[in-house]
């Protein structure tokens, strides 16, 4: 839309004289992406092993082995240890395809706009693989690490639970983050590797904490300074838009440790090919892949809301 005219002024740039021209830019917008986590907080530990063949990987695990007393002279009782696989299945998939006119190729100024889709596809491939996986496995959380009352020992947290989620602010924000670490301390969940993903709004929370100790960001100089989440009581913080929830009831948080999730891509494909259907060629994209739970002790849901 160009300057406004007076009454009955004649408009030359009109759609009918065309004198002034419309001008597209050469450059395309610059398109912003939400930031993905899935490779800082699941492990491949069994991809390489469904990598070639077979849709399923039973994993074993180690039996608990029973501690008894003993009185001198007394008959032994002797178990047989039994424990229970885990499965990870291959069993979920997501693919991209698009088309591209060869006579668009040669009239467009944008030569480089074929590899511009392809980016962006693969970026949406990583968002959309991260919202599959954090909308799933919070449920499976060890009901020891999620609730109103969370802590193997204690059962004394509240962490929230659907319907209730737990209000913070900027005065209970670092409490609650701590109240997290101690519920992964009371089921023996290691120290080292720990993470916690939340969402922007718990994650401007922080930065306007008063953070007197600024040991408690893992660094010399404090958030409010900085800027930065670092690390809060063991866990290195990851800020999200793809969690679980919603602003206004409640936002799945998870935290946890990278034992906790097993994540496996067993096929990534990506083909150029002519278009059967007409003079052009097709782009697609498919990822084939599972991920699953393996050790609920090692993960825990925080189910918060700003209040």
């Amino acid at each position: 839309m160009g300057l406004a005219l007076a009454a009955g002024k004649l408009n030359i740039g009109s759609s009918t004289m065309r004198y002034i021209p419309a001008l597209y830019a050469g450059k395309l917008l610059k398109k912003y992406y939400s930031a993905t986590v899935l490779s800082a907080i699941t492990n491949t530990d069994y991809e390489g092993e469904i990598k070639k063949y077979g849709d399923t990987v039973y994993i074993r695990a180690t039996p608990d082995i029973t501690i008894r007393d003993y009185a001198k002279g007394q008959t032994l009782v002797n178990e047989q240890p039994e424990s229970t696989a885990v499965t990870l299945s291959i069993d979920k998939g997501k693919y991209w395809s698009f088309v591209t006119e060869s006579v668009d190729k040669i009239q467009t100024d944008i030569k480089t706009f074929v590899n511009k889709w392809t980016d962006d596809a693969a970026e949406q491939m990583k968002i959309a693989v991260d919202t599959d996986v954090l909308a799933n496995v919070y449920s499976d959380a060890s009901a020891y690490n999620q609730g109103t009352t969370a802590g193997a020992k204690s059962s004394s947290f509240n962490l929230g639970v659907a319907g209730t989620a737990v209000g913070v602010d900027k005065t209970t924000i670092l409490d609650k983050i701590v109240d997290c670490g101690t519920v992964l301390d009371e089921i023996d969940c290691p120290e080292t590797g720990r993470f916690m993903i939340i969402p922007p709004m718990l994650a401007g929370l922080i930065k306007k904490s008063d953070l007197k100790d600024a040991s408690l960001s893992g660094d010399g100089t404090s958030i409010m300074r900085n800027g930065m989440l670092g690390t809060i009581d063991r866990f290195t913080l990851f800020n999200s838009n793809l969690l679980a929830g919603t602003y206004s009831t409640g936002v799945y948080c998870i935290f946890g440790t990278k034992d906790a999730i097993s994540f496996a891509t067993q096929l990534t494909e990506n083909e150029v090919l002519p278009n059967p259907n007409g003079f052009g060629t097709l782009h697609r994209g498919l990822q084939v892949f599972g991920y699953k739970v393996v050790k609920p002790q090692a993960l825990g849901v925080l189910y918060a809301k700003k209040l």
